[in-house]
């Protein structure tokens, strides 16, 4: 019988890799533009942040190698779609295919070597999930009450508004867009570095898809962020402690709970956004449309 608090420290760790690649993805949203290529983002990042683990032995920089292989693979996408104005759907998806071949292609030369131990934070945990709940507060400070984040929301209500105020709407979205890699190559690497502590392909199974999920679910908040990646984090411990425990049911269904129970999630919000748009939430207004400059 484990008790709680060993549960609750299964649960951050669990929830971990979604959670930075929903906090940075709900920032770039918050500016205004829909990217859905956090699946391949988080797949290099988990590759870059495992072979520099390796090669220098030292994890804290294979963190540093997958935020900033993220960064540069997300800027890919930025200058798709805020210089050449690309449609952000489409090059999203394109991204996430990027990713993953371009991961499949360069981690052969990592198969079957082990990553180096991460060094324990406080409750056993590491320090990457202390990071990563540390960074909930300093997000929610950032979008709520410093004067960078509230333009940052400005340019994603009203980015044509914004622009007329004479702030620059494609740097701002470059910027969110850098930031939102750089966090999901982390929420990779903890995958590759500090959970598996190996690289396999495709080893992410669809963590970029329920961190996007995820923002949704939690109404663009960051608050609402941690819950929701507390939730699945919840439903993958429950689903090892189920297959630990012997329990008589089909590995496939175990295997499934945690998109099973995202898809159910979204079903019963989508209900309730017609009530959060008429109390001033919902979506950012310019979410996922392109700009074009005034001459």
């Amino acid at each position: 019988m484990i008790d709680p608090l060993s549960l609750f420290l299964m649960l951050l760790a669990a929830s971990t890799p979604i959670l930075f690649a929903a906090l940075g993805e709900l920032v770039v949203e918050r500016a205004g533009v829909l990217n859905l290529g956090v699946e391949g983002m988080m797949i290099t990042g988990a590759l870059a942040g495992f072979a520099a683990a390796y090669v220098t032995g030292n994890p804290f920089i294979g963190f540093a190698a997958a935020a900033l292989t993220g960064a540069l693979v997300s800027l890919l996408f930025g200058v798709v779609t805020q210089h050449l104005l690309a449609n952000q759907v489409a090059s999203g998806l394109a991204l996430t295919l990027f990713g993953l071949g371009l991961a499949a292609m360069f981690g052969r030369n990592y198969e079957g070597v082990k990553a180096p131990a991460m060094a324990a934070g406080p409750l056993g945990l590491n320090w990457i999930i202390w990071v990563g709940l540390a960074m909930v507060p300093l997000i929610w400070w950032f979008l709520s009450r410093s004067r960078a984040g509230l333009i940052l929301r400005a340019v994603g209500e009203n980015h044509e508004a914004a622009h007329g105020l004479g702030y620059p709407v494609r740097a701002i979205r470059m910027g969110a867009i850098a930031f939102g890699g750089a966090m999901a190559g982390i929420g990779g690497a903890f995958i590759s570095i500090a959970t598996v502590l190996q690289w396999t392909e495709g080893m992410t199974a669809g963590a970029g898809w329920i961190a996007l999920a995820i923002v949704v679910f939690s109404g663009w908040t960051p608050l609402g962020v941690l819950a929701g990646a507390w939730l699945f984090g919840g439903v993958t411990v429950l689903q090892l402690r189920l297959q630990a425990a012997g329990v008589a049911v089909p590995v496939q269904l175990l295997s499934m709970a945690p998109y099973l129970a995202t898809i159910i999630v979204l079903v019963l919000i989508s209900a309730r956004q017609k009530y959060s748009r008429r109390a001033g939430g919902g979506a950012p207004g310019s979410l996922g449309q392109n700009f074009h400059a005034l001459r």
